[in-house]
């Protein structure tokens, strides 16, 4: 390896490391704010529940730990500050690789860098004010009064398990709305074809339905409601694959037919 070649891989090194160190103090002072903030922020994941349980009753979330609170909010802090300062690491991301890349690179690749947060983000959403507000109510519908069970059966939940629980869903549904980037990927590496997609949409329901079985809660709600925007967004990586393809087979034709235009100004001079 050269001097010049060596140099120039130390200093893009050096510039990752300082951009890296970047994300980090900006990800802890993010949680060190949220841990400020994580009663009100844990208050905010607990309303569908408070919700479902209405008003007046006795319903409440315990914990049976001494340290079992605290930790729960450490974990509110350390999930809202890396919630808050995913968008940066991705700005970050995107000014290392930028100036290698060429204009056509560059527009290709931002869509995916912005869409990545957006789908997160919408797949929290959807898990927030569509899958709790229905979930819920089917699991506090096994409550029951001591004229039918002898003995009453009350919910009595933890503070860590309901956290645990909630942000299981954010994440399995953030991360499966990230589908037609990955596909959208795939296809403009020429990985996946349309064509391939289409012949395998009836394995892809049974997969998408075996997937939700195991992201989710052991119940049918839940279930239901990440299967289907699944295969929406299925539906919708198969569009973008195709728009992918016949982009390419255009960009192809005009660089043969300017390829064409030029032999034939050559020949005539």
């Amino acid at each position: 390896m050269s001097d010049f070649s060596r140099n120039d891989l130390h200093g893009h090194l050096g510039e990752l490391r300082v951009r890296l160190i970047r994300v980090f103090l900006i990800m802890f002072a993010a949680i060190g704010l949220c841990f400020v903030f994580a009663q009100p922020i844990f208050g905010f994941l607990v309303r569908p529940l408070a919700e479902a349980m209405g008003e007046g009753g006795t319903n409440r979330l315990i914990y049976t730990g001494l340290t079992e609170a605290f930790f729960t909010y450490m974990k509110v802090a350390f999930f809202a500050g890396a919630f808050l300062s995913f968008p940066v690491l991705l700005a970050e991301l995107w000014r290392f690789i930028a100036p290698g890349l060429y204009r056509r690179e560059r527009r290709a690749i931002l869509p995916f860098l912005v869409a990545t947060p957006l789908l997160f983000f919408a797949g929290g959403a959807m898990v927030y004010y569509v899958v709790l507000p229905l979930a819920w109510p089917f699991f506090l519908s096994f409550q029951s009064g001591a004229d039918v069970t002898a003995l009453p059966v009350q919910l009595e939940a933890r503070i860590g398990e309901y956290l645990d629980l909630v942000m299981t869903l954010i994440f399995a549904f953030g991360l499966c709305f990230q589908m037609p980037v990955l596909f959208a990927l795939l296809g403009r590496a020429g990985i996946v074809k349309a064509k391939t997609l289409a012949a395998g949409r009836k394995y892809a329901v049974v997969a998408i339905f075996v997937c939700a079985a195991f992201l989710t809660p052991p119940d049918v709600i839940s279930q239901i409601l990440l299967a289907l925007p699944m295969l929406a967004l299925f539906e919708l990586s198969l569009f973008i694959v195709g728009r992918e393809e016949e982009d390419r087979h255009k960009e192809k034709d005009g660089q043969a037919g300017r390829q064409e235009s030029k032999e034939e100004q050559t020949k005539s001079s």
